[in-house]
């Protein structure tokens, strides 16, 4: 360990001095502030980093990650980055993006115990719940568990959708467009589930939205 901490320090310095020979005012200029039109909701999972997923720079993108990407209406956490995205950052755009493989949506689908996590993952059960009928219909356990994941990424932008802050945004005429993506670990590419909204939506029908 105390190999690998000296070298992310080692890193770091390297990674200054690299981007400093090709940008002298690199630094000074991010730190002027930010203007990230895109706040991304991901999983915590270290294989997942939102930046090079997209080919983002510092300063382009604002995230919020937690186990599994969930969007939890009791979570403060969640909903102060939200609430700065929105309307003090004025973001256009929200993505949900899961991954195939993911463990919290894999732990959701046994029955064993694995700490306080397990009160985390009831939500991602919940999901499970929502959508037995279409899961257990599904024979491949591998199939099943991708179609899980996609199906908590929907539900996820519906919440999101739902929450008194996209709510009100909408409501002021306000850019904002969410969308749910899946991360491929073995491809590297990103699968747009097609589940954009815009406002266009009014909140009765968010609320009846399926798939």
């Amino acid at each position: 360990m105390e190999d690998f901490y000296k070298k992310i320090l080692d890193n770091n310095k390297e990674w200054v001095e690299k981007t400093l020979s090709k940008d002298p005012n690199y630094f000074k200029d991010l730190a002027k502030g930010q203007t990230p039109p895109l706040l991304w909701i991901g999983c915590s999972d270290s294989r997942v980093p939102a930046n090079e997923i997209i080919g983002a720079k510092p300063g382009e993108v604002f995230v919020h990650r937690n186990i599994a990407n969930m969007v939890i209406h009791s979570d403060m956490n969640m909903l102060s980055v939200l609430d700065y995205s929105v309307n003090v950052l004025k973001v256009k755009h929200v993505i949900v993006c899961g991954h195939y493989g993911c463990g919290g949506v894999k732990a959701a689908l046994g029955n064993s115990s694995i700490g306080i996590i397990d009160n985390w993952i009831r939500h991602i059960k919940d999901v499970y719940r929502l959508h037995h009928a279409y899961l257990d219909s599904i024979i491949n356990e591998d199939d099943r568990f991708n179609a899980f994941v996609e199906l908590n990424v929907k539900e996820q932008v519906f919440d999101l959708a739902k929450t008194s802050i996209v709510q009100a945004a909408w409501k002021s005429g306000q850019e904002l467009t969410l969308h749910g993506w899946v991360y491929g670990l073995n491809s590297g590419y990103v699968t747009d589930l097609n589940v954009d909204l815009s406002g266009t939506e009014d909140l009765e029908s968010v609320y009846r939205l399926k798939f």
